[in-house]
């Protein structure tokens, strides 16, 4: 397994879109493919990037009023496949499944929107689920997937690139993968502390 890999393909699905400007010049200057939904996919394209949409690798759209959009086995194969594993290389290669070697994205504000005083329905739909899955998988295959779970990250990311360009090494995916399980930690947290109050 080699320890340092390259960024080729980047799903990017982010809240917080400051600050993801110069990743995406330096990503793109590097040659990384974006990969997005929605909201993201439209930012990334108004900045003058190509970027092709999450629902043109999964063949569905984004449904129930958005809940569901990156929960699809080509996204989660693309990130949890084992590079150095020749059963998951075959099955990503039968199922058409992409690599996915940079996960940049960032969860719905659910302590916010409980600090605003929403209504419950409103809080409701800020506990994230997508965004808390793809943070999780990125995290596990740290040894292949750079995971960035925050826009508290994404200077971080964008060091390693300048310094490196778009290689990086298994220290620095492992580090990535622990912030990810501390935001992914207190954001469960807080919504427990929200159902128990």
């Amino acid at each position: 397994m080699a320890e340092v890999k390259k960024i080729k393909t980047a799903l990017i699905s982010v809240f917080h879109k400051d600050g993801l400007d110069e990743l995406l010049r330096k990503l793109d200057e590097e040659g990384v493919k974006f990969l997005s939904t929605g909201g993201t996919q439209k930012f990334i394209e108004e900045q003058g990037y190509e970027c092709q949409k999450v629902e043109d690798v999964t063949t569905y759209p984004s449904i129930l009023g958005g809940r569901v959009k990156t929960l699809h086995p080509k996204i989660f194969g693309g990130i949890l496949g084992r590079r150095d594993n020749e059963g998951d290389r075959e099955q990503m290669a039968q199922y058409e499944i992409p690599e996915i070697d940079l996960v940049i994205v960032d969860l719905y504000p659910f302590e916010q929107t409980v600090a605003s005083g929403a209504s419950e329905a409103d809080i409701i739909e800020k506990i994230d689920i997508g965004g808390i899955s793809l943070i999780r998988a990125g995290a596990k295959n740290f040894k292949d997937v750079v995971i960035v779970p925050s826009k508290a990250e994404y200077g971080v990311l964008l060091d390693i690139l300048m310094q490196q360009g778009a290689e990086t090494t298994i220290e620095q995916r492992k580090m990535f993968a622990a912030k990810a399980f501390g935001v992914s930690s207190h954001y469960d947290t807080a919504i427990h502390g929200w159902f128990v109050k």
